[in-house]
């Protein structure tokens, strides 16, 4: 844009140019915004003090940015803070996923050195430099064969004003006045990556006149006012003039002018095209900032959706190693690399070592605007005590999605515990806890004890208190009466549900007698140990869904009921604070990886055929905004999260659906069946399968009318998820003896009994590649909505809730419950705890109480012996059949027998 001069020059409007520029940004904000709302590049200036001329720069600036769609940050520092204090400062700023660009107004006060600014402007990502300074860009500015992400905002004026004239760059002469590093140095690196044969001249340059005189392009930052001279211009040469200087002029009221390098009369008087200054340069540097800074945000945005995780090849063998050989074998990519590329933030990622790391929670309130990827529930049909390999599905699946097939894909597992690691298989429940009660006023004077003669209530006391009904704050104000009720919990021995934990197989802990010595004066009662998965505190993690929920669990835990028959919490014994402190670093999911690099959350422990058998609430949800989608996404974007629920589905699957569903709020979208022939022959009549022992013959060779007996039990299987209304898709894991016929035996049995998709797998024997079908039939499947229903209503009674899971899902004719299970849930109805989801506690082994009842059983009752842990917080009932354990035992040949040190390496052997 150029208007003629009075003298014959053409002048170039800066101003009007800016203009232009300026809108064009902002009409690109708003065509970025209208397809992504949450699109918003913002500006943060770091400014150190008030001095005038910089508070004027950045009002500047924050003016031009607010004006098109910018949002502004203004972080101003004391003037004396350290460069090593603003580095700290812009580092954060670098992470903060909200900004696009960074600048450091300079100066930075007389304390800092030169080498301290260059300090903390090389502190700046170079991906928001968008001053174009730092050494990376500067960099690759100076080289032809790279590109930077940002120019400096002067130097891209210069040379979009050049081009607004239409003036041919390429093969013109051109001679740059000054070498900064933020102007002329450059200014000359432009106009030679266009082609310009440049000259740059400085304070020494020789016969300066006669080198101005060959210029076709006139660049002029030399920082002296009115320098060049028109006579020593080319006639019909372009000059772009950079210079601010200030000389007096008694006209003004300010007493001086503003002038640039060049002496405008004579110039143009001689160049085709000139800058005024003011309203040449300066306009369009702010312009080409805030075009710098939407050009960040708009990277900065894809990057960040381009985000994907770098596969790790796999050394496939046609004899497949044991699982510790292979594990070895690869050398896993650091967790920080791992986080990096699913998404995660520097400071949501707490390292434990190079290839592990807990996730923050703030993850969640960054992501909350994202909606959810897709959400799978891996089960199984019902097992043999080998185990179908469902984890081993569930990883290959999240290998074959992620690594395979490029989509985002999160596996949420739980933690093992070292029953199943050192035994064979364990079972996992809740227990109770006991408490020695002492007298009265005694005890409330060593409750509440004075303290420079006051005495006080601890925060956690509040709760018992009202509980109690008792509104005083004051001790002193409380009645005989009601420091009898507030001291005494009044435990009924009998009644106490809290149990020991350990985390090792010991069948001689199930049963033992406490208080044995002399010192506690008589208050002996059995009790035992639970496996440590089992533990109360367990269930609470896998369900909690934050700190502060964690901890109003954690209180809510009912340890004992009163003799007056009324509940008896932790709270009420005051531990529930420091549990949540406990476990403040526990309830942070564990990153790690699979074998091919991408990603798995490890988190909570708790067995399906006590507890409620499923990875965290809080793994999920972190994977299922991860693996999410912003608004504007095309559905090709979406991830997939596959959480496992322990054993078949007629366990991990139902209380994934009733109670974890219910807790979280969280909608799956299908459920994976994982089947094998080798449990299905024996469903269908073939012997026992012994850990241990060899395999008979009918495990290790076909046999179709065996195997097609035994597919009534996924069926079945297949039946209880749709009364759910969800997808269901039949893994069939291969293993090496199974023959081409009875792998599509299987899949034709369960696509006749119901299934979306039926896909065979070998993952086992091809990690990810041999996955791939299942991955794609996952993806075909879950692209129609879920059904998702609950299976009962939370206002039924206790009995009839029981009664729905027993016949719908166990296939029995109905339940019967002992007198003891009888009284339990009166108690348990009077306490006000009727509304809650079950959680029932059955062999894996069958459908139905007894273990030794393969297929499908039928025309049976399902016998309900005790309901002895309740857990109100966590909604869970615990209805035992007969012979129910919570401490597993040990075969005779356990898995430790395998284990040891190599005293060469250190390294472990025998462990899988």
């Amino acid at each position: 844009m150029a208007t003629q001069a009075e003298a014959g020059a053409k002048i170039i409007d800066g101003t009007a140019v800016a203009k232009s520029v300026r809108q064009g940004v902002a009409d690109r904000i708003k065509t970025f915004q209208a397809k992504y709302p949450r699109f918003q590049p913002t500006l943060a200036i770091v400014q150190a003090g008030e001095r005038p001329d910089s508070s004027t720069y950045v009002r500047m600036k924050a003016k031009a940015a607010e004006e098109i769609g910018i949002k502004f940050k203004h972080v101003v520092v004391p003037a004396e803070t350290s460069a090593e204090q603003i580095v700290e400062i812009v580092g954060k700023l670098n992470d903060d996923l909200q900004v696009s660009g960074i600048i450091v107004q300079l100066p930075l006060g007389q304390h800092v050195t030169p080498e301290g600014e260059r300090l903390v402007t090389e502190a700046v990502s170079p991906e928001k430099d968008i001053d174009g300074f730092h050494a990376y860009n500067i960099g690759h500015l100076s080289s032809r064969a790279s590109i930077p992400l940002f120019a400096p905002c002067t130097p891209s004026a210069v040379i979009r004003l050049l081009e607004s004239t239409g003036v041919t760059i390429s093969g013109s002469t051109a001679v740059v006045l000054g070498r900064s590093d933020i102007v002329g140095s450059p200014v000359a690196s432009m106009l030679r990556n266009r082609d310009a044969t440049v000259t740059q001249c400085h304070s020494r340059t020789k016969n300066i006149e006669a080198i101005i005189k060959t210029a076709d392009i006139l660049v002029a930052a030399i920082g002296k006012p009115e320098f060049v001279k028109g006579s020593w211009l080319k006639p019909g040469a372009v000059v772009i003039d950079v210079g601010i200087n200030y000389v007096p002029d008694s006209t003004k009221k300010s007493g001086q002018r503003l002038v640039g390098d060049v002496e405008y009369a004579s110039a143009a008087t001689v160049a085709s095209y000139i800058t005024p200054v003011p309203g040449g340069v300066g306009p369009m540097t702010v312009a080409m900032l805030m075009e710098n800074t939407f050009t960040s945000a708009e990277r900065l945005w894809n990057h960040s959706r381009e985000l994907k995780v770098k596969p790790l090849p796999l050394n496939i063998l046609e004899k497949v190693p044991s699982d510790l050989e292979i594990a070895r074998a690869q050398t896993p990519k650091p967790v920080t690399q791992l986080a990096h590329e699913i998404g995660l933030l520097p400071d949501e990622l707490e390292s434990y070592g190079k290839y592990k790391a807990k996730v923050d929670l703030s993850v969640l309130d960054r992501l909350a605007h994202r909606k959810d990827g897709k959400y799978i529930v891996i089960a199984g049909i019902t097992p043999t005590p080998l185990g179908e390999g469902k984890s081993t599905t569930t990883i290959g699946l999240a290998q074959a999605l992620g690594a395979e097939l490029g989509r985002p894909a999160f596996a949420c597992v739980r933690q093992p515990s070292q029953g199943p690691t050192f035994g064979i298989k364990g079972g996992a429940a809740g227990g109770g806890y006991s408490q020695v009660i002492p007298m009265d006023e005694a005890l409330f004077n060593r409750l509440v004890p004075s303290k420079k003669g006051k005495r006080e209530f601890a925060p956690l006391m509040f709760k018992r208190l009202q509980k109690l009904g008792i509104n005083k704050t004051n001790p002193n104000e409380l009645t005989p009466e009601e420091i009898t009720r507030f001291a005494r919990l009044d435990v009924d021995p009998e009644t106490i549900t809290w149990n020991r934990v350990l985390d090792t197989n010991d069948r001689f802990l199930r049963k033992i007698t406490l208080g044995r010595n002399p010192t506690e004066q008589g208050h002996e009662r059995e009790a035992g140990f639970d496996i440590a998965v089992a533990s109360e505190c367990m269930a609470v993690l896998a369900l909690t869904t934050g700190l502060e929920d964690m901890k109003t669990r954690l209180g809510a835990m009912v340890v004992a009921t009163s003799k007056q028959g009324d509940p008896i919490t932790a709270d009420d014994i005051g531990v529930s604070g420091a549990l949540a402190v406990l476990m403040k670093d526990a309830i942070k999911p564990n990153l790690m990886q699979t074998l091919q690099g991408t990603p798995v959350f490890v988190h909570a422990g708790p067995f399906a055929n006590i507890a409620h058998g499923n990875s965290s609430i809080l793994a999920d949800k972190v994977a299922l905004k991860l693996a999410g989608t912003e608004e504007g996404d095309s559905s090709d974007r979406v991830g997939y999260v596959l959480t496992e629920g322990g054993f078949g589905a007629d366990m991990g699957m139902e209380k994934f659906c009733n109670i974890k569903c219910r807790v979280s709020g969280l909608t799956p979208d299908a459920t994976i069946i994982v089947a094998t022939t080798r449990a299905l022959k024996m469903h269908g009549g073939g012997p026992d399968v012994t850990p241990g022992k060899p395999l008979s013959e009918v495990y290790t060779s076909e046999d179709l009318v065996t195997l097609k007996e035994g597919c009534k039990n996924l069926v079945k299987h297949i039946q209880n998820s749709k009364k759910f209304g969800i997808k269901v898709i039949v893994a069939i894991n291969q293993f090496a003896s199974d023959s081409a016929a009875e792998l599509e035996l299987v899949r034709q049995e369960s696509l006749a009994g119901g299934a979306d998709a039926a896909v065979v797998s070998n993952h086992w024997a091809e990690g990810g590649a041999g996955a791939r079908a299942l991955a794609e039939a996952v993806i075909e499947t879950c692209e129609a909505e879920s059904n998702f229903k609950f299976l009962y209503d939370l206002d039924l009674p206790v009995e009839e809730k029981i009664s729905v899971i027993s016949k719908e899902i166990y296939g029995a004719d109905g339940i019967e419950l002992s007198e003891l299970a009888r009284k339990q849930v009166e108690t348990y109805t009077r306490q006000g705890y009727s509304k809650l989801p079950i959680c029932m506690a059955k062999t894996q082994y069958s459908f139905s109480h007894d273990g030794k009842l393969k297929g499908v059983p039928t025309g049976k009752l399902f016998l309900i012996q005790t309901i002895p842990i309740l857990r109100p917080k966590n909604r869970i009932y615990d209805p035992y059949p007969r012979n129910m354990q919570t401490m597993p035992g040990l075969g005779t040949r356990p898995g430790f027998w395998e284990v040891g040190l190599d005293p060469e390496t250190g390294l472990v052997t025998g462990l899988f």
